[in-house]
């Protein structure tokens, strides 16, 4: 099972799916901008982040980030499983997209999406909102927002 232990003390465990490997490598120099205590495993597509997902028993994930566009399995599919699965629903997963559907979102917000970011092409921006939204699960101990679910970078300050 999947597990959120002590999410204010301990490493941030995260797992990315993204195919796009410039944007694992901003997202991995991101996080080691970031004042806080993270570990990053990444996949490729949607098929390998259910395989390990469903493998993974002893690792403990706190936070998933999902693209939405990948291949073999997309963001809409792979949230679908993940929230029908007893033994992954509770995990808080963000859904990242170049798209900003404010549509796509409620969508993906009603079937469990914790955050919606769309992705802006300015690096201090995605990093304030990666920020935010890591305090947010943080300070929530992992529980779903009730509003502000779509975050892009006219909505959120810049922490530099």
């Amino acid at each position: 099972m999947i597990s959120q232990k002590n999410i204010h003390t301990d490493t941030i465990n995260i797992l990315l799916a993204d195919d796009d490997e410039d944007d694992c490598d901003f997202f991995k120099e991101i996080l080691e901008e970031l004042p806080l205590l993270s570990h990053l495993t990444s996949v490729k597509n949607g098929e390998q982040l259910m395989q390990l997902l469903n493998q993974t028993s002893e690792q403990n994930f706190n936070v998933l980030f999902i693209d939405l566009n990948m291949p073999k399995k997309n963001g809409f599919t792979c949230l679908e499983e993940i929230k029908s699965n007893d033994n992954l629903k509770h995990l808080p997963t963000i859904i990242l997209s170049t798209s900003c559907e404010e549509s796509a979102a409620d969508l993906l917000y009603k079937n469990g999406a914790h955050y919606y970011i769309c992705k802006p092409s300015d690096l201090n921006k995605l990093k304030s909102i990666v920020h935010l939204v890591l305090t947010l699960i943080t300070k929530n101990n992992a529980q779903p927002p009730r509003d502000k679910f779509y975050l892009s970078h006219l909505h959120v300050p810049d922490i530099n």
